[in-house]
């Protein structure tokens, strides 16, 4: 039953992020107003190994930057997204190839099409969520950082 690789739950997060070491953050700018950036500074800050994945980057982070999934030569424990809804699909294959052990989409970002297909595989997936946010409450982080919203949907 695929459904339940869909992570709602706060004690599912709470242990997904607890057992995570290495976070693949796909659409990673080195941009320091953005939210990317912002996200994967805050990850790494608090001890998460990070892996920028955008192929206009050489290197963020003091860590080597790949141009897309199909090139990360080490295991990573969550997939972060930062692309449109709708974009997404174009990442299917490769995350199914890489076999994280979870996939996140950002806040503002979800696509269940995908997500089924993700989930079909054993893949975790958590959608519409900032790992920032999420991750700052259920820890006690003294930051509280503000989560930006990377997509928001139209008319919001």
């Amino acid at each position: 039953m695929w459904q339940q690789n869909i992570i709602i739950d706060q004690k599912e997060l709470k242990s997904l992020l607890k057992e995570t070491r290495v976070i693949a953050i796909i659409g990673l700018k080195n941009d320091p107003n953005g939210p990317s950036y912002q996200v994967a500074s805050y990850l790494q800050r608090v001890g998460y190994k990070i892996i920028p994945v955008n192929p206009k980057l050489t290197e963020l982070f003091g860590e080597k930057a790949y141009p897309n999934l199909k090139t990360i030569t080490q295991p990573v424990d969550i997939v972060d997204i930062f692309r449109a809804s709708h974009r997404i699909k174009v990442h299917t294959e490769e995350v199914l190839e890489l076999r994280p052990k979870a996939a996140w989409m950002q806040a503002g970002i979800e696509n269940w099409e995908v997500a089924k297909i993700w989930a079909q595989t054993g893949i975790k997936v958590v959608m519409n969520r900032c790992i920032m946010a999420e991750h700052s409450i259920l820890f006690g982080s003294k930051e509280r950082p503000f989560c930006p919203v990377s997509f928001p949907k139209k008319g919001v």
